[in-house]
């Protein structure tokens, strides 16, 4: 329940602090007085957007805080997935800064706006004096059965019918597809056995390209290869081999008697075999090299395949072209099975919607059973609200598809007067007989739902006398089970308040500011008595005011 509420530079209000109590709380004030200031400051905590033309002082920001008590209402799962940490205490604060820009708080947690209306919706309901119009709405209608119907089978359907949502949406995809890749199908096709047909080895441009290279230059190699065994070796006495052998036999002479001798002996045996080996390595090169003018007409072809398909694919080497291909066969592959796929698909969905017919079927006859409580359940309130004469029924009939909300279509049909043809509240009723049926829906409506607190602005409204005292008992009632604030011009319902709070402004040589008081005993007396007479009450209004709080 909401336990105090923190209001700073906001509108008329320069700074106040309310202090909340359980039970029925009545806020009195003239009209004007600030009332629905409070309200406004509240709604700030609960998402509404904000507004720097409430900056009473235009160079300090505007702060609203509450601290809600918030134990057994199941919220942890809301604040684990927002990563807000939960306490059974929760602080809401907002504040508006000059610049315009808002900055929204939850257990001192910035947090967005969306967070905020979504914790705001399980923790207090405020009801305007205009709201009375929600009843002819179809989705209002609908949660307020779904509520007296418990949730469970509203959740269940939601469930069955996002799954079935999901898959009807792949399935449109996937037909989708369908239709534009049966369009590109033989395109696709035509790429991809050009780049088959290719036969495209990783490593192969590179192989080529040195390849024609050599050919291109294939006599020079060879003569140069050539000349170079021939100086290492060419059958005479001046080759290098030939004197290094001179010198190995030289050596071979002295070694026996000269250590030094011995080691140049070995170093220059070791030459010989290196240069040896190089030169039966330049003979067999230079023997390897031929020019072949088909085999460079061959390479000249291969690569500039592979020059043109890599232009045309907009990719550097042969790995991108093969990239390509893989996903080229991909592709077709997934279009070759696509009408397998999307007749698995559409089973799927003939499963799923099964499922929701079934879960529509049960919310329908659980929507049915609610109906018939709420139609006998509201007569007895409306009947204690002046109204003795009233018809209530709640109509619900199918609708011609299955939609978030089933495939149930709700109507409450109303009428005051005995005799009188049953028809649409919303066309029948007054703007009083409206103001007493949303009393008398809330009161179901709460008794159900797991809302700690509700604020009544003005619901009153079009009601007097005893009707004002029957307003005041089921607020009473209501308030056995929760907390219950209700702005009100009425002492009948004032009096019966566990807490008063008065609403009153204040002018001095600066400005008028609203201020708020929780009334004493006597305090309330006045006030009350003040409500049903004048200002300064009579003897008889305050002897009426003691007998109504009695």
């Amino acid at each position: 329940m909401l336990q105090t509420l923190h209001i700073e530079n906001y509108a008329l209000i320069r700074e106040t602090d309310i202090r909340f109590g359980g039970g029925f709380v009545a806020i009195t004030g003239e009209t004007g007085a600030g009332k629905s200031i409070m309200l406004g400051a509240l709604g700030l905590l609960l998402g509404q957007r904000a507004d720097a033309a409430v900056l009473a002082e235009k160079e300090r920001k505007c702060v609203v805080e509450a601290l809600f008590d918030v134990a057994g209402l199941g919220l942890e799962p809301l604040f684990r997935e927002a990563d807000v940490d939960y306490d059974d205490k929760l602080i809401l604060r907002r504040e508006i800064l000059p610049s315009a820009k808002s900055r929204a708080f939850v257990n001192d947690t910035p947090v967005q706006l969306p967070f905020l209306k979504q914790l705001g919706a399980r923790i207090i309901d405020i009801h305007s004096q205009h709201q009375t119009l929600t009843l002819a709405d179809s989705s209002y209608r609908m949660e307020l059965l779904d509520t007296l119907a418990g949730g469970r089978e509203r959740a269940a359907y939601a469930d069955a019918f996002g799954r079935y949502a999901s898959l009807k949406r792949d399935l449109e995809e996937l037909t989708s597809a369908e239709a534009r890749n049966r369009k590109e199908q033989d395109y696709l096709q035509f790429q991809f056995d050009e780049l088959a047909e290719a036969r495209l080895a990783a490593d192969e441009q590179q192989a080529l390209e040195e390849e024609s290279q050599l050919l291109a230059y294939a006599e020079a190699v060879r003569e140069g290869l050539a000349t170079a065994a021939a100086m290492l070796d060419d059958d005479t006495e001046q080759s290098v081999l030939a004197r290094l052998r001179q010198a190995k036999a030289a050596l071979a002479h002295v070694a026996e008697y000269h250590k030094e001798a011995a080691d140049l002996l070995a170093r220059v045996d070791s030459s010989l075999i290196e240069l040896d080996d190089v030169d039966n390595t330049l003979l067999s090169a230079a023997d390897g090299v031929t020019y072949s003018p088909e085999r460079q007409q061959e390479v000249d072809e291969r690569l500039a395949l592979l020059y043109r398909l890599e232009k045309k694919h907009g990719v550097d080497d042969v790995a991108g072209l093969i990239a390509i291909r893989d996903e080229l066969d991909v592709k077709l592959q997934a279009i070759a099975t696509l009408d397998d796929r999307i007749k698995a698909q559409m089973e799927q969905v003939d499963k799923a919607f099964a499922e929701v017919q079934k879960a529509a079927d049960r919310l329908s006859a659980a929507r049915g059973k609610a109906a018939e409580l709420l139609s006998k359940g509201i007569l007895p309130t409306l009947h204690e609200l002046g109204m003795p004469e009233a018809r209530f029924v709640v109509e619900l009939s199918p609708t011609a598809t299955y939609g978030p909300n089933g495939h149930d279509a709700v109507a409450f049909l109303f009428n005051a007067n005995r005799g009188g043809e049953l028809r649409d509240l919303g066309k029948v009723a007054s703007g009083g007989e409206l103001s007493r049926l949303m009393l008398a829906v809330k009161s179901m409506h709460t008794s159900r739902s797991l809302l700690p607190t509700i604020i009544f602005d003005e619901i009153d409204t079009g009601v007097s006398g005893d009707i004002a005292g029957a307003v005041g008992r089921i607020m009473c009632r209501m308030a056995q089970s929760m907390q219950v604030v209700a702005i009100t011009h009425l002492p009948q319902i004032a009096a019966k308040a566990q807490q008063h709070m008065k609403v009153f402004k204040v002018t001095d040589d600066k400005r008028t500011v609203s201020c708020i008081k929780e009334l004493a005993t006597d305090e309330r007396v006045t006030e009350v008595a003040v409500m049903l007479s004048s200002d300064p009450p009579t003897k008889a209004a305050l002897q009426t005011a003691k007998e109504l709080m009695q």
